[in-house]
């Protein structure tokens, strides 16, 4: 079971990382937006997988449900229409990944001087119903 679960979390962590980047990459707005709601629905998978079932389902129905709902409204009525091409140098993007090597470089470091970075965490502790009607109770009446 052990095995599956990590496949299933390279699987989610790769998919949310992929539509992540087709939001940058794409030129149509709408499929930008779409491609943003796949990458929410596969963050909420994976929050799925550490147990954490509130966060994931806030994150499906505020983020990738109504707040995308929002944007795609407001970008279709603007109309957008296609970015128009234009040609980008060879220096372009040479210079642009030298500094991703570099910003990858520093980014490693940073994180390898970090004592917190090198721990590992526990599981999260299991959820019973009476934590769950607390919080309930403390959001709808303070």
């Amino acid at each position: 079971m052990e095995d599956i679960s990590f496949l299933f979390f390279w699987i989610f962590a790769i998919g949310t990382l992929f539509f992540g980047l087709s939001v940058i990459i794409c030129r149509n707005p709408v499929g930008s937006a779409l491609s943003l709601v796949m990458s929410m629905l596969f963050l909420a998978m994976l929050f799925f997988q550490l147990e954490a079932y509130f966060l994931a389902t806030i994150q499906i129905l505020v983020y990738a449900g109504a707040v995308m709902v929002l944007f795609l409204f407001i970008i279709m009525l603007l109309d957008l229409q296609h970015e128009p091409s234009h040609r980008r140098s060879l220096l372009g993007y040479i210079a642009g990944l030298v500094m991703a090597f570099f910003l990858g470089i520093v980014f490693f470091l940073v994180l390898g001087r970090m004592p917190e970075a090198q721990i590992t965490l526990s599981s999260l502790p299991q959820v019973r119903e009476d934590q769950i009607n607390a919080i309930g109770g403390l959001l709808f009446n303070r």
